[in-house]
């Protein structure tokens, strides 16, 4: 998570499970068909920046480490038009300075944990570590001069309870003090307990030097969602004078949702301003060519569960404030100017695309797609020659890196190949994209993925598999998952139901007060959509997903009895108990009309676990041990309750995963594995026939 029909159903007798599912393999090797073995072998690639004068590349490129599961990153160097590809320095998160001449990176360094280093680009090469810092630098900005570098840092604030404790005898091993909480947020998902202290922006010196603090206070840069730190949106003026930056400037805002403001902050006395004056979800600012204008993205304050935010622009002195996305109904992300000013390129997810678009500066026109496709495409970085670089996936394409002009808007052209050598001979699964009718007349989009070989005259089980959020998107991008079910023989159905981005306000926000409600309405149809395709089997149709799809999965088995096996992998099935366990409370109470102890009848009523006197489905829940989003205690209520009702049901508890079941690459070949086992066991498809050499 960020992030109906009610029907009583007759009680079925079950037999209570007392051992795991069929231990057969779950899945035949082969060279031709995509197994989780593959998975091994698999790269990723992220944050392609061309350099200013549009003739290079660095990028992000990510592999498996076999020994110590994990995923391991490094920067890589090539030309713009792809050729001379190598490695260039263990790393991430690469900037090109203005001039082009040298690129500012994180990695581990001296004397521990994450620095900021700068690599010239020339021939010799030569790297200096430019921090010593004790805390992990985040978020570098070059000056427009390329004197120095912002970086984004926490700044640690002592927080304990002093105690007049006796002094310990020597070589003592008293139990350490308890740790001190008296703050709303105060863990997040994939880190843990937060250190107490506050975000901040600092500078230093581009050779080297003592980092200088800029902003300071009881208080953080960067917009926060529910209290979750995830980067910080600023930019410097032309002059190198100012940095515009997000953040809310308010000792209380432990208790904000989700406002933000726009500040401005003087370099050399530190001197803070704010901008924006309405209150409301202010981010992403940029700083025009000339310095005059600042372009960013949001909304008013709203109580609104999902609202797509708008893009605006401003003076420098927060005057003149117009927004210049129109009626354009989506997010904007990726906000770059022009070289000349004259406007502003952005991305926008649509109906499972994302594409590149453009909007003058002036107003007066609407925003105009750049390139179109059936794609996922990024606006990662944009040369002065308006040559850009960014990163393309579709259904068949794993992402890759791709440079396109936008000047001569066409097809983007791929630099990279990373997967190519795993993909070579493998019969990958097909898609088919479907627009259905559901409940209070929606349009609902959706897409079939069909197994190698799909013979229709076949019947074939079906998986339906749900999206978190549940203010998300399926896409038209490679997956993984899907496709690796589909090898297997499974018929794969992905829904974009109501409550989804990149269809608008009023669908995104169907749902709120209403969670979950016509998003079920939305799931079943697409079923019944499918079935009538005459293809798939309705005794081996299974339904699955995590967070917000485990909310959806263990509603829909608490309201159908259509499905022969469920995998509700880190759901919410009690909202009451999730307030106080999760990360994102203010998420969780904003989900009603009023908290709990004032009106608990709606609290219950769209709790999954209020509906478990309806389950007969057998059920396999998945939960990562380390789980602050969607926390171990909410599996283990429905798991509990299941058992009490001898619904046939395993819990697994992932070792060493927060949020979600796959992080870790040997944890997310698992989560295929015991899926497809559990479905097997309920009648699914046994393991494909084929071998090394099929076809």
């Amino acid at each position: 998570m960020r992030s109906a029909s009610r029907m009583t159903l007759p009680l079925a007798a079950a037999v209570l499970l007392l051992a795991p599912a069929a231990g057969r393999a779950q899945e035949a090797a082969s060279d031709t068909l995509l197994t989780v073995n593959h998975y091994l072998d698999w790269e990723q690639v992220a944050d392609p920046q061309i350099s200013p004068d549009g003739q290079q590349i660095v990028y992000t490129r990510r592999w498996v480490n076999r020994l110590e599961d994990k995923w391991e990153s490094a920067l890589w160097l090539m030309n713009a038009d792809g050729s001379h590809a190598r490695f260039l320095v263990k790393g991430a998160s690469a900037r090109w300075s203005p001039d082009g001449t040298r690129i500012s990176y994180l990695a581990d360094g001296d004397p521990a944990g994450t620095q900021v280093f700068v690599r010239w680009m020339d021939a010799t090469g030569a790297t200096t570590q430019v921090t010593r810092v004790t805390n992990t630098p985040a978020e570098l900005r070059w000056s427009p001069d390329g004197k120095v570098i912002a970086f984004a840092m926490l700044v640690s604030d002592k927080h304990e309870w002093p105690i007049s404790m006796p002094a310990a005898p020597p070589n003592a091993k008293w139990t350490p003090a308890p740790r001190m909480v008296d703050r709303m947020h105060y863990r997040q998902d994939r880190r843990g307990f937060m250190d107490f202290g506050f975000l901040h922006l600092f500078v230093v010196p581009a050779d080297g030097g003592t980092p200088r603090q800029l902003t300071a206070g009881p208080w953080n840069v960067g917009s926060r969602f529910d209290g979750l730190e995830s980067g910080v949106g600023y930019d410097w003026t032309p002059d190198a004078k100012t940095i515009v930056f997000e953040g809310l400037k308010d000792p209380a805002a432990d208790y904000n949702y989700r406002n933000a403001h726009i500040y401005a902050v003087d370099v050399a006395s530190g001197a803070i301003r704010q901008i924006t004056q309405r209150p409301g979800t202010w981010t992403d600012p940029v700083v025009s060519p000339d310095g005059r204008t600042i372009a960013f993205t949001g909304g008013d304050s709203s109580r609104m569960s999902y609202r797509a935010a708008g893009l605006y622009v401003m003076g420098l002195d927060g005057g003149n404030v117009r927004k210049l996305s129109g009626t354009l109904d989506r997010d904007p992300g990726d906000l770059t100017w022009a070289p000349d000013g004259s406007g502003l390129y952005f991305s926008a997810g649509d109906r499972g695309t994302s594409n590149v678009w453009f909007v003058p500066a002036t107003g007066g026109a609407a925003p105009r797609k750049i390139t179109d496709g059936v794609h996922l495409l990024s606006l990662s970085s944009l040369a002065r020659s308006l040559t850009a670089a960014g990163v393309r996936s579709t259904f068949t394409d794993p992402p890759d890196v791709v440079r396109f002009d936008l000047k001569r808007p066409g097809a983007p052209q791929r630099l990279t190949t990373v997967n190519d050598d795993v993909l070579a001979g493998i019969r990958l699964a097909k898609e088919e994209e479907i627009w259905y009718p559901s409940s209070g007349g929606a349009r609902v989009q959706a897409w079939i993925v069909k197994p190698p070989g799909f013979d229709p005259a076949k019947k074939y089980p079906l998986i339906l598999e749900i999206h978190g959020g549940p203010h998300g998107m399926y896409s038209v991008g490679f997956s993984y998952m899907f496709q690796n079910f589909a090898a297997n023989g499974y018929v794969v159905l992905y829904v974009n139901p109501r409550g989804s981005t990149g269809y608008g306000t009023a669908f995104g926000n169907a749902i709120e007060r209403a969670y979950p409600s016509v998003d079920y309405d939305d799931l079943m149809a697409g079923v019944d959509t499918v079935l009538g395709r005459g293809y798939v089997d309705a005794k081996r149709m299974y339904v699955s997903g995590c967070s917000g799809g485990g909310v959806l999965s263990s509603w829909v088995i608490g309201h159908t009895t259509r499905f022969a096996a469920a995998a509700v992998r880190c759901p919410v099935i009690d909202w009451i108990s999730m307030a106080g366990e999760t990360d994102i409370p203010l998420f969780t109470y904003n989900f009603f009309d009023a908290p709990f102890w004032e009106k608990p009848d709606q609290w219950l009523k769209q709790s999954s676990l209020m509906y478990v006197g309806n389950v007969t489905t057998p059920t396999l829940l998945m939960t990562g041990e380390l789980d602050l989003r969607t926390p171990m205690p909410q599996s283990e209520e429905y798991y509990q309750a299941l058992k009490m009702r001898h619904v046939p049901t395993v819990l697994l508890r992932f070792s060493g995963e927060y949020h979600g079941t796959g992080s870790k690459p040997t944890n997310f070949m698992r989560t295929q594995l015991y899926m497809m086992s559990w479905f097997q066991k309920y009648g699914g498809t046994p393991a494909p026939a084929a071998t090394s050499g099929s076809n």
